[in-house]
């Protein structure tokens, strides 16, 4: 099931190949001060905390992208490229899958800014979104979104996803608890 390639009606989602490194690298550098108030950081964690090393420091691209097809294998997080034609334009993934009683996920996704506000992000979650729902037969999707983030909102709202609540504190983002607000799918044709 992986490397796999999702035909959207704007946009390809595409598993990363290490190919993709030098237009990643470019589009994330024009678009650190776009992206860094909407970004993950890690909290500080004592010494010698569970994965404190590893977290440390931000993998290459190559690490990075050898440790996006493990979990897609595993069958854990799927992490895929937004092209549109030739060009890189964000980036996708489902994390945190769980398959049993719960059968869900999480969504998050990052945009060029020079492609924002064209539709083109909500299509990837569309997508994505169908994929997990028709293929790997998951009952429950998330988005978590700061309460800032009016354009992020706005893409979880016209991909279908209903707003169920606040998160306080969740995630730790530019060098803080941030809280967010939880949108969320279901799958009508799990049972």
């Amino acid at each position: 099931m992986w490397p796999i390639t999702l035909q959207g009606e704007l946009i390809e989602l595409r598993s990363p190949r290490l190919s993709d490194r030098a237009q990643w690298n470019r589009v994330r550098a024009e678009n650190k001060e776009w992206l860094s108030p909407w970004e993950a950081t890690l909290p500080r964690a004592p010494e010698g905390a569970p994965s404190s090393e590893f977290l440390s420091k931000r993998p290459s691209f190559y690490a990075m992208v050898r440790a996006l097809h493990r979990e897609a294998r595993a069958g854990r997080s799927y992490s895929l490229m937004m092209w549109q034609g030739n060009n890189l334009i964000g980036q996708i993934t489902m994390g945190g899958v769980i398959y049993g009683a719960l059968r869900g996920a999480h969504i998050g996704y990052w945009i060029d800014r020079n492609y924002a506000g064209r539709g083109l992000t909500t299509d990837a979650v569309k997508t994505l979104t169908q994929y997990a729902f028709e293929v790997l037969g998951l009952h429950r999707i998330e988005i978590n979104i700061r309460p800032e983030n009016a354009s992020s909102i706005r893409v979880a709202e016209k991909a279908g996803y209903r707003f169920e609540g606040d998160r306080s504190d969740f995630l730790h983002i530019a060098g803080g608890w941030r809280d967010h607000k939880c949108f969320v799918k279901v799958n009508d044709l799990v049972l």
